[in-house]
């Protein structure tokens, strides 16, 4: 029997687990080699805290590890049911609240390690977590891509800890209850993205697709994302709604120090704002996290699932 103590929360709807203690020790180096080690030897291990039965397709964990540097409070690498992510903004909301249940940081700033780049995070006395995001930028903009019964669809391929493509085209209003119909036109996206061989710098590939757009009664922007796994974000997605600042700021729409509001599909909020960077800009992100849950995840030798609905024996 093997035995995960995590604590779960959720960040505007979406879900962190943050798996405090009981996975196997990742040895020295940078957070990006110990996330490579991760995956090359102990994938099963993401698989069964992240996929069913334990976890869902919406699940992102946090493996909590001891940052490199030690002016950081902590390291964390985040992943989901099909694999790793280099940033995940509402993980780092759900993660710093994590951490002050346990008592581990109080009101105030703090540095937070991730696989590509420190994050700055500030608790906020009344609950709220502001994350200073890495720098985010536009790659490419006004990008065509030919989808299978949509035709062609414009957008822009950005950074912002992940790669999007973000377009204001959308084949419904973006409303919950049209949520089934948004899915299986931002996965159409994702794959014809894939299939014509469209990616981001340094042949980064396009895991997420963001449909910016107006909230259904007009009370300001809200989006819709599809994240990596086929499951649509429930937040107003963090490193989505950094990709969307930096192209606004390259197009002139949002000043720099600006407040930018942005809702996610549930009209759940998230604020930004942006100051500007070297090649891009330095975005803000402020949300609030809750939490669901404490326990412990138990994994059982002679279960024929032990390691996860579609993962593999270690």
């Amino acid at each position: 029997m093997r035995t995960i103590q995590i604590i779960d929360s959720h960040t505007a709807g979406e879900p962190t687990r943050v798996i405090m203690s009981g996975f196997p020790d990742l040895p020295g180096g940078s957070l990006a080699q110990r996330r490579e080690l991760f995956r090359s030897s102990y994938d099963h291990w993401r698989s069964a805290i992240a996929c069913e039965p334990r976890g869902s397709d919406t699940m992102v964990g946090a493996l909590l590890l001891e940052p490199t540097d030690p002016r950081c409070c902590a390291g964390v690498i985040f992943f989901n049911n099909v694999g790793y992510l280099g940033m995940c903004g509402h993980g780092t909301i759900g993660l710093a609240r994590t951490l002050a249940h346990v008592g581990r940081i109080q009101p105030g700033e703090h540095l937070v390690e991730t696989p590509v780049g420190q994050v700055g995070v500030t608790l906020h006395a009344d609950g709220r977590v502001s994350i200073g995001n890495v720098e985010s930028y536009r790659y490419r903009a006004g990008v065509s891509v030919a989808v299978p019964g949509h035709g062609t669809i414009r957008g822009d391929i950005a950074w912002g800890g992940n790669w999007f493509f973000i377009t204001e085209q959308t084949p419904a209003p973006l409303d919950i209850s049209h949520r089934a119909e948004l899915s299986l036109y931002t996965i159409a996206v994702q794959q014809a993205l894939l299939a014509a061989g469209i990616r981001g710098e340094d042949e980064g590939v396009i895991d997420h697709v963001e449909i910016s757009g107006v909230a259904p009664d007009g009370s300001g922007a809200r989006n819709f994302v599809m994240c990596p796994g086929g499951a649509y974000d429930r937040s107003p997605c963090g490193t989505g709604t950094s990709a969307k600042i930096a192209c606004l700021a390259a197009d002139g729409e949002l000043a720099e120090g600006q407040r930018w509001v942005q809702q996610g599909i549930l009209g759940s909020v998230f604020e930004g704002s942006y100051r500007n960077g070297q090649r891009g800009v330095m975005p803000t992100i402020t949300g609030q996290a809750w939490i669901t849950g404490t326990s412990q995840l138990l994994i059982e030798q002679d279960d024929p699932l032990a390691w996860g609905i579609g993962g593999g024996n270690p």
